[in-house]
């Protein structure tokens, strides 16, 4: 039998439900088309203090890290960023990794292995593969259930356990219950894991997270894992916590452990980023009211969306097909917009997510609308 034959007609039957996935790749104009799939949510990536600061890295550093970070893979560049993000944050420590992916990876496998993982089901898939990981039983909770977490908790036989979720959901744009959640931890000897990837720069009036935001960055249970390649417009991700927490990553996070360190220029890179919030603190704010105003335009055309927490826009449209053909309407009027279909959301709810950016402009703003306006004749129409 050709061993390749299953993996052929696995891949037509996703084409035939319209969940096949292609590359495309971009030009560095993006094709001249207008951004609206990129996490870039404060328009930091091409920020000319940003890309300095990376091409000084490389040339001080070279182009690489040359190793895991235990062996020659940290620099002193890479302490600075740890010092920068944990005070920005309000952290008493961080560990900078190659991605947020292998950040949360660590963080569960870790910290939740031999007990008990509670674990949002709208969690990004990182969080689920480091739950699989972990070699702990894994309890998967409804959407934003903290009675759910509770009752897992207060049921449980092993002594540790660690509750895992995301800060701000990457495709519905809303915010986790974290204040309810640090309580119900708290009194049952848990650790809580925050993934602040698409809160950080975005939430709280300065941008510095949801944890930070709702005053509970004193809680020495709370851990909150981050990436760089969002607000920061870098490229890698850290995990946020007490010494106990980070001298437990370093010792056996095997993510940590085996990965080849950040190169130098995104190190620096994140650095600038993190300084550039730190001097303008009005940018979170301008990302929040354009995704406001995005909301707003698909509201008024008809289009099922939801009040965005931070710069994240889904408009749900229910069949993938549907979806495919408003995200290939959105490109020919010269908007590049993200398309989810499942499993990355359930069955019926796939949609398109526009991501808001805080140098987006009024002229921006009318193109969006046009092709919004498109979506909603394509809506009808299916």
């Amino acid at each position: 039998m050709n061993p390749l034959a299953g993996l052929r007609e696995a891949t037509a039957g996703r084409q035939a439900a319209g969940l096949r996935r292609t590359l495309r790749p971009r030009t560095p104009d993006d094709d001249g088309m207008l951004d609206l799939a990129s996490n870039d949510y404060l328009g930091l990536s091409r920020d000319p203090r940003l890309i300095e600061a990376a091409v000084e890295a490389v040339r001080v550093w070279g182009t690489g890290s040359t190793g895991s970070r235990l062996v020659t893979g940290s620099t002193r560049l890479h302490e600075e960023l740890e010092a920068k993000l944990a005070a920005f944050c309000a952290a008493p420590g961080a560990l900078v990794f190659s991605s947020g992916y292998l950040a949360n990876l660590a963080a569960v496998t870790a910290l939740g292995r031999g007990g008990l993982v509670v674990s949002d089901a709208g969690n990004h898939a990182s969080i689920v593969d480091g739950c699989r990981l972990a070699r702990a039983r894994v309890v998967v909770t409804p959407r934003k259930d903290v009675a759910a977490v509770e009752k897992a908790l207060a049921g449980r036989a092993e002594e540790r356990a660690v509750v895992v979720t995301d800060a701000l959901f990457s495709v519905d744009g809303d915010l986790a219950p974290v204040a309810e959640l640090a309580e119900v931890t708290a009194r049952h000897g848990a650790l809580l894991v925050v993934d602040e990837a698409h809160s950080l720069g975005v939430v709280g009036e300065e941008g510095r997270g949801l944890v930070q935001s709702t005053e509970l960055f004193g809680a020495s249970h709370i851990v909150r894992t981050v990436t760089l390649s969002k607000s920061l417009g870098s490229q890698g991700g850290a995990v946020l916590g007490e010494p106990e927490v980070i001298d437990t990553l370093i010792d056996t996070g095997r993510s940590f452990i085996f990965d080849t360190g950040l190169a130098p220029a995104s190190v620096a890179a994140a650095s600038a980023a993190v300084d550039i919030l730190q001097h303008q603190p009005e940018l979170p704010g301008r990302a929040r009211l354009r995704a406001g105003e995005l909301a707003a335009t698909a509201r008024a055309l008809g289009l099922e969306t939801s009040e965005p927490a931070g710069a994240v826009v889904p408009v749900v449209l229910g069949p993938p097909e549907t979806a495919l053909a408003a995200a290939a309407t959105c490109a020919d009027l010269g908007v590049r917009v993200g398309c989810f279909r499942p499993p990355s959301v359930p069955e019926g709810r796939s949609c398109l997510r526009l991501t808001a950016r805080a140098n987006l402009s009024s002229d921006d703003l009318a193109v969006i609308r046009h092709a919004l306006t498109a979506v909603a004749e394509v809506k009808v129409r299916a």
